[in-house]
């Protein structure tokens, strides 16, 4: 089984960039960040024609995800069940038997902004979810871009972003939250080369001089974690026209 993360910036702007990769990359589930469409524009034929169910969620100019399988996702669920939320950030279906959480976690601006405190509250709900859901679905995969960066080894200048956005102690902390309920890194189980990152600033040259984060993640659970066979990024779609500022990230798990 073959999953994906892919934070498209604009699936209006990335469609055509969605359905090569899809030829090219037959995955059996695939969450979506950043649709940035409203539920009455989403792609459902092209995407359908293309051999695959979906799931959206969306919401105007901001925002939106999807889930898109080759089987039906049963069991759907979108954003964080008892969390007052306007923003469409989340959505979960099972899929051949593993629960699939796809998110799009806040950005959160500045340490000390409104903003960065509502990413803390939202972290704080995810993961009191992510542990019911994780009682009730031994196999479950939380994917998407998480807009945190784990340790020192996922930032292409550490002392730059020491502190900054994506790289403060709080939000590497809510990270470990995550894997303390039982989750790991699905990358972080294989040699990874040095410099691997899933997103690049469009400014500055960043993606030719290589000088990115690590920011999308696929966290596997317990049950799955002797299953997975491998966890890559896949820079192409970037070097695309227009492309997205994300890389897709895939994990293969044994039958």
């Amino acid at each position: 089984m073959k999953l994906a993360t892919w934070n498209v910036n604009s699936l209006a702007v990335r469609l055509p960039q969605l359905l090569d990769w899809l030829a090219a990359n037959p995955v059996d589930v695939l969450v979506l960040q950043e649709t940035k469409l409203t539920d009455d524009k989403f792609p459902t034929l092209d995407i359908g024609a293309a051999g695959y169910q979906v799931q959206w969620f969306g919401q105007k100019t901001y925002n939106g995800v999807a889930l898109i399988s080759r089987e039906p996702a049963l069991d759907v669920v979108k954003n964080i069940p008892g969390l007052a939320d306007e923003q469409a950030r989340v959505i979960a279906g099972t899929v051949a038997g593993v629960r699939c959480i796809g998110a799009y976690f806040p950005n959160g601006q500045a340490p000390g902004s409104d903003k960065f405190a509502y990413k803390m509250g939202w972290l704080e709900a995810l993961r009191v979810w992510v542990a019911d859901e994780l009682k009730r679905h031994e196999k479950l995969v939380l994917m998407g871009d998480f807009n945190i960066t784990p340790d020192d080894r996922d930032v292409y200048d550490p002392v730059a972003w020491a502190g900054q956005i994506h790289c403060t102690p709080e939000e590497r902390a809510h990270f470990q939250g995550l894997l303390d309920l039982g989750l790991v890194d699905a990358f972080r189980l294989f040699e990874q080369a040095p410099k691997s990152w899933s997103w690049w600033d469009y400014r500055n040259l960043a993606f030719r001089k290589n000088q990115g984060l690590r920011i999308d993640h696929i966290l596997v659970s317990q049950a799955l974690r002797s299953g997975v066979r491998s966890c890559v990024i896949d820079k192409l779609p970037r070097k695309n026209e227009r492309p997205s500022d994300h890389a897709p990230v895939l994990v293969e798990l044994a039958p």
